[in-house]
């Protein structure tokens, strides 16, 4: 029998007794996806997530090794119900041992038996010359953030002129077999809300469904005002504007994204987050893990907690679990973004992970 609601006391003692723990908050939700950033690092400057000159990056001595990552992994899902993985950064195609981890953590198995989703979030710059690499190490899906089609709104937003690596990136990976292919965009008010529609027909031609995500405070302070977002409602009018949408059926309870049916057709469908006017955090099935090893119960956590400082300090698997049980314990019941009270996030998105 799991033990499904353990307060922090708890957690060690159901561990040592051999009682599989589930990552379970205070208002029951079960987190079975884990997020991990592989670096804080990127080869993008995109507007909305850094300055131009980058940001100072994480020491190396700082950041897990690739034998830490998989060891956390392992335990996330041997011992706390993890059933799906996906790897972020920063841009986590920038970690040389991506590959390797990824082979190491497609063996593993979930407490249903099955095999460990395994998904990549990726800004597509270098996966031209990964993609069948990534797939033959038993990655199975990408999403892939692309704000535009239009080169000059593109290099705008990113500060790099580098759009046909993303095309390319987006080719490879439909070669290579990675499916589903999602591609995450960010509008911005004034700047590439008009390029959306063109957007909206090079997903549909290629069978790619295309997410758009309402604008979060996830980087510098002065980037970010509510009252200024694109919401949900204007981008599904923006989108529209040359198809006919309507809500598909909620398939999967814990997705962040609204789903919508083009033209009648069920196997075209569009998604829109809405973090912002219409949060989901009362089923998010999410925990998160930086690259240097500190569990994130939510995205805009103000406090973390540190797996790598007790598995660097000879803490066995047992005292690692409880402890990141004991972190999720206390997440909190919603983000509040749509609050006014909300507090930021006490790091910026490249160093949390998407």
């Amino acid at each position: 029998m799991s033990v499904e609601f353990v307060s922090a006391s708890q957690a060690a003692d159901a561990v040592a007794c051999g009682a599989p723990l589930r990552l379970v908050d205070t208002f029951g939700r079960v987190a079975r996806d884990l997020r991990v950033s592989l670096t804080d690092r990127c080869n993008l400057r995109c507007s909305y997530c850094m300055p131009p000159e980058g940001l100072d990056w994480l020491p190396t001595e700082d950041t897990l090794t690739d034998d830490e990552v998989v060891r956390l992994i392992r335990i996330g899902v041997d011992m706390l119900g993890i059933r799906q993985v996906r790897f972020t950064g920063g841009e986590p195609l920038l970690r040389r041992g991506l590959e390797g981890i990824i082979n190491e953590c497609s063996h593993l198995r979930t407490d249903e038996g099955s095999p460990l989703d395994l998904a990549l979030t990726t800004n597509a710059l270098g996966l031209a010359k990964r993609a069948q690499g990534l797939k033959d190490a038993g990655l199975n899906r990408v999403n892939i953030s692309l704000d535009s089609l239009d080169p000059e709104h593109f290099a705008a937003i990113t500060r790099r002129d580098r759009l046909g690596d993303v095309l390319e990136g987006i080719e490879a990976a439909a070669r290579a077999g990675l499916s589903p292919i999602k591609v995450n965009a960010l509008v911005l008010r004034g700047m590439n809300e008009a390029d959306l529609p063109d957007l909206v027909d090079y997903c549909l031609d290629r069978g790619i469904e295309l997410r758009v995500i309402e604008q979060m405070p996830i980087g510098p302070p002065d980037t970010w005002d509510r009252q200024n977002i694109m919401t949900a409602d204007e981008i599904l009018h923006i989108m529209g504007t040359r198809h006919t949408l309507t809500p598909a059926p909620r398939e999967d309870p814990h997705s962040p994204a609204g789903r919508w049916i083009v033209d009648g057709d069920p196997t075209k469908r569009l998604g829109v987050i809405a973090s912002v006017s219409d949060p989901f955090c009362s089923a998010c099935d999410r925990t998160r893990l930086t690259s240097d090893g500190m569990v994130r119960s939510c995205l805009f956590s103000t406090e973390e907690t540190s797996l790598r400082d007790l598995l660097r300090g000879g803490g066995d698997d047992a005292q690692i679990a409880a402890r990141w049980a004991d972190a999720m314990w206390a997440k909190p019941a919603a983000h509040g973004l749509n609050i006014d009270t909300f507090a930021r996030a006490s790091r910026t998105m490249s160093r949390i992970g998407g």
